[in-house]
């Protein structure tokens, strides 16, 4: 409160507590009490360093120090709280979590090349484009290839037209054939009938009721006969031997018309070369070669990326490898999308580290050895509705985490047991390859 004092200096204002204030007192009392409050207020001034803020100043610190312990009490809340949320979830969950950042995006990519040469003369799709299988990609200039077509589609009309006309000759020699049986016949008649003309005029000789010139003439006749019999044995020989000979001249022509057809068929094939098409569904990537441009037959054009079919390889070390199991999930954080979560599965692991397949394996037949924990790469099936989302690009950084508590009875690591529990599903696989080919 606010009291007015007065003393010898005059009067002035002066701040009083409840407690310091006093009914009224003579004037030389008053003068005695506002000079001891001028004091007090002196004093109070020095120890803060304000004058004049003293009550202000001492009231804020009793309060922070009366609150002081709530605070602390507050804050050890908190942190004892968030440290057994922390033991909590490592005991539920984190000791059984294998993680490693070492792991990447993948996928099988096509390359695409020319199975003939020639000049590139139109490019169909733009970098970038998704295309679908059977798509044309690009063409190459045909000309040639078509008059290759034509020619071998000429020769196998001509060679057909040669088959067809030695069937015609097979069908003539065949009636040569008849005829000459026919004439056999005719020849074994009169053959026969000259042998029996011959036995009556040799019995008439013998009682004397012929002339020998009859006997002579009749033995004649039938020893011509008998020549032409023969001679329509082999007239009729001769004919069949000449239908097996044009029937084989058939074969050897039917033989060359089919070589003659399978010329056509890669001149036709080579023809359907010049148009490149897209083997899969994908993405064209990688383009080497435009309009104008010189193809050799194998050269790369460019590559087809399937982005509904990528996969993960997460490079562990081979100290992590103990826990993992097929079918386990996996926590998939992905650099590039951040606000994605993926989710995966461990589905088979490499057979040899990545070192094993570098250009110069490292060999360690020295003195100077220095042991390093090898990785071993383990392939991270990603599921189909999130690839056909096309999120995903080859190449990309991730993190992952596979949560090794649920497992089943065969290890990755173990390579018996597991490729045991996958041979029943590679002959389903192969049979079902197998039905598809033949349709």
């Amino acid at each position: 409160m606010l009291q007015r004092a007065k003393n010898s200096d005059g009067s002035r204002l002066s701040v009083v507590t409840p407690d310091q204030a006093a009914p009224a007192m003579p004037a030389g009392d008053a003068a005695g009490h506002a000079a001891t409050a001028k004091e007090s207020g002196k004093e109070s001034g020095k120890e803060d360093g304000k004058p004049g803020q003293p009550a202000a100043k001492g009231g804020l610190g009793a309060v922070v120090k009366a609150n002081r312990k709530r605070v602390l009490m507050g804050v050890g809340a908190v942190v004892a709280v968030a440290a057994l949320w922390t033991g909590y979830n490592y005991v539920a969950i984190g000791r059984y979590l294998v993680s490693t950042d070492d792991a990447y995006v993948r996928a099988d990519a096509t390359t695409l090349a020319a199975k003939v040469s020639g000049y590139v003369s139109s490019i169909a799709v733009d970098d970038n484009a998704y295309v679908h299988a059977g798509d044309v990609i690009a063409r190459i200039d045909n000309g040639d290839y078509r008059l290759a077509v034509d020619a071998a589609r000429d020769k196998v009309a001509t060679q057909d037209a040669t088959v067809e006309r030695i069937g015609r000759q097979i069908d003539a020699q065949q009636a040569l054939v008849t005829q000459a049986q026919a004439q056999l016949v005719s020849a074994e008649a009169q053959a026969k009938r000259a042998e029996l003309e011959l036995a009556r005029q040799q019995k008439l000789a013998g009682n004397a009721f012929a002339s020998q010139q009859t006997l002579e003439q009749a033995e004649s006749n039938r020893d011509q006969t008998v020549a032409a019999v023969a001679a329509g044995k082999a007239q009729v020989l001769a004919a069949l031997a000449n239908v097996d000979v044009l029937k084989a001249q058939q074969l050897e022509a039917s033989r060359t018309l089919n070589e003659l057809k399978t010329a056509q068929a890669k001149a036709e094939r080579d023809l359907s070369f010049t148009e490149i098409r897209a083997p899969i569904d994908g993405v064209i990537g990688n383009r080497a070669a435009k309009i104008g441009d010189f193809m050799q037959t194998g050269q790369r054009f460019a590559s087809l990326v399937p982005l509904d079919d990528v996969y993960i390889d997460a490079n562990f070390k081979e100290t992590q490898l103990t826990r993992l199991r097929p079918g386990q999930p996996v926590e998939v954080s992905v650099d590039a999308l951040p606000e994605h979560d993926i989710r995966g599965q461990v589905e088979s692991m490499s057979p040899a580290s990545g070192s094993v397949f570098s250009l110069l394996p490292p060999d360690n037949a020295t003195g100077n050895f220095t042991k390093i924990v090898q990785r071993i790469p383990v392939r991270i099936k990603v599921p189909a509705d999130v690839a056909n989302r096309k999120l995903l690009r080859p190449g990309m950084s991730v993190v992952v985490s596979v949560n090794t508590k649920s497992a089943s009875n065969s290890s990755v690591a173990d390579g018996g047991s597991w490729f045991a529990a996958q041979a029943a599903t590679a002959a389903t696989r192969s049979a079902q390859i197998d039905q598809s080919l033949r349709r």
